[in-house]
Order: C-alpha cells, then structure tokens, then sequence
C-alpha cells in the first residue's frame, strides 16, 4: 500500500488521517516537538492505529522538505490565531474574565 492511501489530502494546508479529522501535524508535533513515542500517540488518541501513525511518521521522513513546511505553516497559523484572540477575545471570554474578577473582588471585600 502507498503511503497517500493512509490519508485524506483535503487542500495543501489540510492533511488529515484517512476516516478521521486527525490532521498529520497533531501526530508530527507530538512525535517532533514532543519528543513522544509512537505507542505514547497511540494511547493519546486511541481511534488512531498504531499502523496510522507509524506511517505519518513514515509520510514525514519521505517528505521532510515538503512537511516541514506544512509544519512551519501550520505553527506560524497558530501563532497568528493565538495572537488575533489575544488581541480581539470573544465576548464570552471577557464576560467569563469580568465575573470571576467580581467574584474574587467580593470574596475579598
């Protein structure tokens, strides 16, 4: 079997595990970034088998220039969203920020 039969290509940006909306960075990063074993992914997510995740890693080292990339993309995305909901945080978020202040202001009032 081809490796690409182990995933939906969904847009360049967009690389999920085939049956499931699973993209292959939630599987790179922690095998990447968090230095975690693939057994460990495999009991983090157990709708994956461990076939699934052996060959994204697979995937990423036959394709390291081209997923370091999407890794890259997909960090500096984050980074930006992180930053836009710093920035301009959802109504529920501040209202959530506004009544557990008034109610540490009135357990120490």
């Amino acid at each position: 079997m081809e490796l690409e039969h182990y995933f939906d290509f969904l847009r360049s940006d967009d690389i999920r595990l085939k049956g499931t909306r699973i993209g292959i960075e939630t599987i790179l990063y922690a095998y990447i970034h968090q230095q975690h074993s693939p057994e460990a992914i495999a009991q983090t997510y157990p709708q994956l088998s461990l076939e699934q995740i052996y060959a994204t890693i697979l995937y990423y080292l036959h394709n390291q220039t081209q997923i370091a990339q999407y890794l890259t993309d997909w960090l500096n995305y984050c980074a930006q969203a992180e930053r836009e909901q710093d920035t301009n945080p959802p109504a529920i978020l501040t209202r959530l920020k506004q009544l557990k202040a008034d109610r540490l202001a009135i357990s120490h009032g």
